[in-house]
């Protein structure tokens, strides 16, 4: 039996989601409201200390942090593969997938919570109830940076850089993809699967023009779309609460980001 500790719109549970969805595997399902803050609660806690989504649960066995999970599922059901058969081919894909671990992921939401993410919390919360939200994040790191970005917003001390570093690493895949359709190569593999979301949440914020004169990414990003598991893992679990925030505000901040872009 397989458990899903997920949140619709998480690209970490995304991406979760995704390597389940390619290897055509069933799932249950308990999807936590984060706004609600229902990954910090002691239920959860006990499973996850870390406080964040996705937990696997395979027959008992518990399994936290995304990249591990994804490595899991495709040694507990091998077929299809989903990550390449030469020891070259796996450096390439585990080279991909620690970036996200290395600083990536954060960045996304640096992204995400200044351009949209801030204005929910606006919306359903008094600047007190928002403070006592983020006192109650386990990691400190995280908790200094929400404080930044969800009052300062585009205007956030990480903001500039966060979009830099996608800048940089859409430059970097553009440059990889000439080697192969794919980023680990001429395989689809849990590179792929892991930056799946975070293109998507870059399209989502009106970034896209971030790969205008980038025709190889965007066409990795069109055959990503065109996966039935595509569909399956992030398109049928888009929030219509989020989606339309976000293209308002993306829109909204688009000239600040131009700017940033252009320096």
């Amino acid at each position: 039996m397989i458990e899903l500790y997920h949140n619709d719109m998480s690209t970490c549970a995304q991406k979760v989601r995704l390597a389940l969805a390619e290897k055509g595997l069933d799932w249950t399902g308990h999807h936590l409201n984060l706004r609600a803050a229902d990954q910090q609660q002691p239920a959860y806690l006990a499973l996850n200390p870390n406080g964040v989504v996705p937990t696997l649960v395979h027959d008992g066995t518990v399994v936290i942090e995304s990249t591990i999970i994804n490595e899991y599922i495709d040694d507990a059901w091998p077929d299809p593969p989903l990550r390449p058969g030469s020891a070259r081919g796996r450096a390439r894909m585990r080279a991909w997938t620690k970036q996200l671990d290395d600083g990536l992921h954060a960045m996304t939401g640096v992204l995400s919570t200044c351009i949209a993410f801030r204005h929910q919390h606006f919306a359903t919360k008094s600047e007190d109830e928002i403070r006592a939200y983020l006192d109650r994040m386990p990691d400190a790191a995280k908790r200094e940076r929400q404080y930044e970005n969800i009052f300062k917003g585009v205007e956030s001390k990480y903001f500039t850089g966060a979009l830099g570093r996608f800048d940089r690493l859409l430059g970097d895949m553009e440059a990889a993809l000439a080697d192969g359709p794919w980023l680990a190569g001429d395989g689809f593999s849990l590179a792929d699967i892991a930056y799946a979301p975070y293109a998507t949440r870059l399209d989502h914020l009106q970034l896209s023009g971030m790969w205008d004169n980038r025709p190889r990414f965007a066409d990795w990003y069109a055959r990503l779309r065109a996966r039935p598991a595509y569909k399956t893992a992030l398109a049928d679990w888009f929030n219509d609460a989020y989606l339309p925030l976000m293209r308002e505000k993306g829109n909204e901040v688009r000239p600040r980001v131009s700017k940033i872009l252009a320096a």
